[in-house]
């Protein structure tokens, strides 16, 4: 499409207009509460953060193995027959029964009644058929084989495991927002170039039109500025657009109505305190490592649950009865009883022995898993610390190209407006600053980000103001 010299400045007016009324609808937002948004709001962080309670509750819930468990019990028996017992039953059951029964019999006689109506005369009933009965009953165990502060040292690393893997979300978010957050500052800074070379482009075609009505330059001169002219406002819609897409990936983030419109800008520092610092802090306070320090507490909490197994088991138990019946039987049974109750395990079916290796190859895995874990982490802070170094040099070192560069567009303006130059020499200065300044951005960008990333991974994210406010030079 080809900007006629009248339809130009209508269209760069348009377009600012536009800019400021998208502008007055958004919602300006720091990087700090950018961060207490995704903190507060994000419902990956809060999954953890309710998985964190849970973990809590179940080590709570643990520490009340140790407490004796009582119970209210009621119970309703039906008996085929009442329990009875005769006087012939308790003669039998005698060593002397025999001589005894018939003695029975005799005294049966002298009575004048046979010896079966005697012995049902003096028969007892200890229970009818109905039994019902009710009491309270109290286990206290005392010892477990160590399996109960076992349990209770598993539940205490779950819920280590569930506090450091919250910590590792939320360091996760922080880099994720950084990235979209200050890639919306990235594509705002390209846009301001883009319409900064275009504005310079536009100018330039201005003057070509100008000095071709007046015959000094060749109509191919003009056409080349145009084309140039032309090339820059479909880079400059490019930016717009990418600055869109990068907003609307921040504002699904924020979780906010209107668009983001970060008020953080990009920056440097001077220098980095040493990689050491960095990687000494990592593998202290990382909390990917916490996480297999704490799997290693539940690796060896099993080892010992399971060795538990083989020692005996001591407990106290007590009963009371609350109610029973009016029989003989109830009258003779105790109303409470306590006492002391020893279990010693001689054959388990649970396989003992295989679990007991299986939990020492669980340390095993673990001790290698964080060793693995160390090596690698030190390979990313040595590279992330280098990125970070990188593009700090690459954004200190494009400073005299800017200036360079501002200089030769000056000059070749200046030239071609005296017929010393032609069009496509404008044009090249014209691209070559807008390309610097990009790159210098951009520079500034990869820093930030890798400097995110290295606090991220040392534990340190909230260093990231220090740098930001402190130490940081902004980049305009």
């Amino acid at each position: 499409m080809i900007i006629r010299p009248s339809m130009a400045k209508p269209l760069s007016l348009a377009f600012f207009i536009s800019t400021i009324g998208f502008q007055a609808q958004a919602a300006t937002v720091s990087f700090d509460d950018a961060w207490q948004m995704v903190r507060n709001h994000n419902d990956e962080l809060a999954a953890e953060k309710s998985n964190l309670d849970r973990a809590a509750h179940l080590q709570q819930a643990s520490r009340a193995m140790s407490l004796p468990r009582v119970s209210v019990s009621a119970n309703y028996t039906y008996l085929d027959d009442p329990i009875e017992i005769a006087p012939s039953d308790i003669i039998a059951s005698t060593p002397a029964g025999k001589n005894q029964s018939a003695q029975l019999a005799g005294l049966a006689q002298t009575i004048g009644v046979n010896p079966a109506q005697l012995d049902k005369m003096f028969t007892s009933r200890l229970t009818d058929r109905d039994i019902l009965t009710s009491s309270v009953r109290a286990v206290w165990p005392i010892f477990m084989g160590g399996r109960i502060m076992t349990a209770q040292d598993i539940a205490k690393g779950k819920t280590q495991e569930a506090k450091y893997m919250l910590e590792m979300k939320e360091h996760a978010k922080f880099e994720d927002l950084s990235t979209y957050y200050f890639g919306v500052v990235l594509a705002e800074q390209v846009l301001k170039t883009r319409q900064d070379a275009e504005k310079g482009l536009e100018k330039h075609y201005q003057n070509a039109l100008k000095m071709e009505a007046q015959g000094q330059i060749a109509k191919v001169e003009r056409l080349q500025a145009q084309s140039s002219y032309d090339k820059a406002r479909v880079e400059r819609l490019k930016a717009q657009r990418d600055l869109e897409i990068a907003q609307v990936a921040l504002t699904r983030l924020l979780k906010l109505q209107t668009p983001a419109l970060p008020s953080t800008g990009l920056f440097v520092n001077e220098d980095l305190p040493p990689m050491s610092s960095f990687l000494n802090k990592t593998l202290t306070d990382y909390p990917g490592l916490h996480i297999l320090d704490a799997k290693q507490t539940q690796a060896s909490g099993l080892l010992d649950a399971e060795k538990g197994k083989y020692y005996p088991e001591v407990f106290l138990y007590g009963n009371y009865n609350l109610y029973e019946q009016d029989t003989l039987a109830a009258k003779t049974a105790p109303d409470w009883a306590v006492g002391v109750g020893v279990s010693i395990p001689l054959f388990d079916s649970s396989g003992r022995s295989d679990k007991v290796k299986a939990a020492h190859s669980a340390m095993t895995q673990v001790n290698y898993l964080r060793a693995q874990a160390e090596q690698d982490l030190s390979v990313l802070v040595e590279k992330t610390y280098r990125e970070a170094s990188q593009a700090l040099e690459e954004y200190e070192g494009l400073a005299s190209s800017i200036t360079l560069a501002e200089e030769s567009v000056a000059l070749r303006e200046k030239a071609f407006s005296q017929g010393l130059s032609t069009s496509l020499d404008v044009v090249d200065a014209e691209l070559y600053l807008a390309s610097v300044r990009t790159q210098r951005v951009a520079a500034s960008y990869h820093y930030v980000i890798a400097l995110s990333k290295l606090l991220a991974v040392s534990g340190d994210i909230n260093a990231f103001d220090n740098y930001e406010n402190y130490k940081g030079l902004k980049v305009n």
